[in-house]
């Protein structure tokens, strides 16, 4: 019997404007009705995700987890203090950082502490960022990682609307990089992300499920983009919302009819997590 959701949070739980779908939200009701735990998963930072889940009463997560940093961090929900912690090492990071800085690339630095700095910003970045957290617009010849102090920092991300730009980035720093040290993904049609080694979506509800004695098989991982394809693999049942990435619906065992815009949880639970109740 599945027992915990993971889920990814932008374009999947959240609609339109990082807001939670009224439908998500009855649906997280009926599912603490039954006892299945629910964890966003998230590539943000703990504080971001939690700013989104702003406006729902916290008893329907209370008792539950936060999965943030792609996997790299997991908190219990409402306790900044992580129960997994993962940073970059910081001589990549900072190559890295110098690398978009040299050619002006729009960029994300993620500090532990929960801060997004960020520069070279365009137009269609800062139209999307608007309704996030903790977001810091550093001008163009700013030291965001002096800028950070001495925090360390989990992940930094590339951004260009032509996703195909972002793709090549990848595919051509691949090789510049210790794959011992930093693993590169894909989200939002618009990111390349790179991360620490071995640290994924997966990996962090692996983690999870450890700690609370579950088994995977007993999971459900959520998600549309290439940066859930990790915990869509992982989990027992791996599923793709219909707005879900060509590059990753293949992977899915099933796909949804409804999109994170109209809130694709209440067909999760009346396709999946109902009908498994109703026969137990």
């Amino acid at each position: 019997m599945y027992r915990l959701i993971a889920s990814d949070m932008d374009e999947t739980f959240l609609g339109e404007g990082h807001i939670v779908p009224p439908a998500n939200v009855a649906a997280l009701e009926r599912l603490r009705e039954l006892g299945v735990l629910f964890v966003p998963s998230s590539g943000r930072p703990y504080r971001s995700i939690m700013a989104s889940l702003a406006d729902i009463d916290p008893a329907l997560l209370a008792g539950s987890y936060v999965i943030s940093y792609n996997g790299g961090f997991i908190n219990r929900y409402g306790d900044e203090t992580p129960l997994l912690r993962t940073v970059m090492d910081r001589d990549v990071l900072r190559w890295l950082y110098d690398y978009a800085v040299e050619r002006r690339i729009c960029m994300h630095v993620y500090t532990e502490s929960g801060r997004i700095l960020t520069q070279f910003v365009n137009d269609v970045e800062r139209s999307y960022i608007e309704n996030l957290s903790d977001i810091e617009e550093l001008p163009d010849d700013a030291d965001a990682i002096g800028a950070a102090g001495g925090e360390e920092f989990p992940k930094i991300i590339f951004m260009d609307p032509d996703f195909s730009k972002m793709k090549a980035l990848g595919a051509k720093l691949r090789p510049e990089l210790d794959p011992a040290l930093v693993d590169i993904t894909y989200s939002s049609n618009r990111y390349v992300e790179f991360v620490p080694h071995d640290v994924n979506k997966g990996t962090g509800l692996a983690h999870l499920a450890e700690l609370l004695g579950i088994d995977m098989a007993d999971t459900i991982g959520i998600g549309d983009s290439e940066n859930d394809l990790a915990m869509i693999q992982a989990a027992g049942l791996g599923v793709g919302v219909a707005n879900v990435s060509d590059g990753t619906r293949p992977f899915c065992d099933m796909v949804l009819d409804t999109t994170a815009d109209d809130g694709a949880l209440p067909e999760l639970l009346k396709r999946v997590i109902e009908p498994e109740h109703n026969a137990w």
